[in-house]
């Protein structure tokens, strides 16, 4: 069995970013201060006031 390592507390990088959203630290938008993942801002989009053009 392996020795233990508690989880390194990390201070930079993308490890640092969540979604506010859902908690996610994958795919985070931070553009226009949103802090959304992407799937969450495909769920808010319109709402927020986004346009989808073709």
């Amino acid at each position: 069995m392996g020795k233990y390592r508690p989880p390194r507390h990390v201070k930079v990088g993308r490890e640092t970013r969540r979604c506010q959203r859902c908690g996610s630290r994958d795919a985070v938008i931070r553009k226009y201060g949103l802090n959304l993942c992407r799937q969450c801002f495909r769920e808010l989009a319109v709402s927020l006031g986004f346009r989808k053009y073709s």
